[in-house]
């Protein structure tokens, strides 16, 4: 456990060994097939199992299909089956437990999930492409741009890549949401550690996908933007990129204050959201131009179409 010492704030960072085993990769089981993973879904029984497959048989078709075809199981059973196979997290319609918002977990196989991986690309290029990985702050002019619908997608894409752990920080410490977006608890959070107080288990994993985790604000402060200009902020963002691979930081539009100018600053890289037929162009010169001579690397400005 990392903690940091003498007047910063103190989080508890879980370090590696202390994740768990990833969820689908307990004893290291090999990969099993569609047929065995749709039966186990569908709790189907061996005669159902064999209807299916003399119907897969006759009509040379995919196991998936066949169960389709004879009512015994749904297309989104099908693409669960597969993204389990390929370890890739998805949530079927009757496992949708989380926000109609995380359309890339889901909808993984949508135009809206596609267009995020293609900003996940832009990021990996523009702004982990070197040795350096800072955090990124995802900022937009005003509310209702989609700024935490944008953060939310992006972090569970990077962390849908596999292989490392992305961190989501809500930083919007005047509105915040990705607890509510990701149904997790909100007892204690950013504002807490900011505030001097060392609460426990600040950092909470998002069930059902490996990998991610996301820091809430907690109980909503009266000084937000007090809080992200102490030093402690600076110094928490230090501690968070050495201990996970992504980190991407939620933040409070900037028509409410110098919150996220202040908070891009601490984080090193930003992406400006912006919403079509909303967004004026004044609004985003503003808050491009907060960034004049910063040493913020500007990861480009999204637009906003859904």
């Amino acid at each position: 456990m990392a903690k940091f010492k003498d007047s910063s704030p103190t989080v508890d960072v879980l370090e590696p060994e202390a994740m768990g085993t990833p969820a689908g990769t307990e004893g290291n089981e090999p990969d099993r097939s569609i047929g065995d993973i749709i039966a186990e879904l569908r709790n189907l029984s061996a005669e159902q199992v064999e209807q299916v497959l003399r119907h897969q048989r006759e009509k040379g078709v995919r196991f998936g299909e066949a169960a389709v075809a004879l009512g015994l199981a749904s297309r989104d059973d099908v693409l669960y089956a597969l993204a389990q196979q390929f370890h890739y997290p998805y949530s079927p319609d009757e496992q949708r437990k989380v926000s109609h918002e995380l359309v890339v977990l889901r909808e993984p196989f949508s135009p809206r999930a596609e267009a995020f991986r293609a900003l996940r690309s832009q990021i990996m290029m523009r702004v982990y492409a070197g040795t350096d990985r800072p955090a990124l702050a995802v900022i937009s002019p005003d509310s209702g741009d989609g700024k935490t619908y944008a953060a939310a997608n992006i972090a569970v894409s990077l962390a849908q890549l596999g292989g490392g752990r992305t961190l989501l920080v809500d930083a919007d410490l005047r509105n915040p949401r990705q607890h509510e977006v990701f149904g997790l608890p909100n007892r204690a959070g950013l504002s807490g550690i900011l505030s001097g107080r060392s609460d426990a288990q600040v950092i909470q994993q998002v069930p059902g996908v490996t990998g991610l985790f996301v820091l809430p604000v907690g109980t909503t402060p009266p000084n937000p933007l007090e809080l992200v200009e102490r030093s402690a902020f600076g110094l928490l963002m230090r501690e968070l990129t050495s201990k996970f691979d992504h980190v991407v930081v939620d933040t409070p539009a900037a028509a409410h204050g110098a919150d996220a100018s202040v908070i891009a600053s601490r984080c090193g890289a930003a992406l400006v959201v912006a919403r079509r037929h909303q967004s004026r162009v004044a609004a985003l010169q503003d808050l491009m131009g907060s960034f004049a001579g910063s040493s913020v690397r500007m990861a480009g400005v999204v637009v906003n179409e859904f």
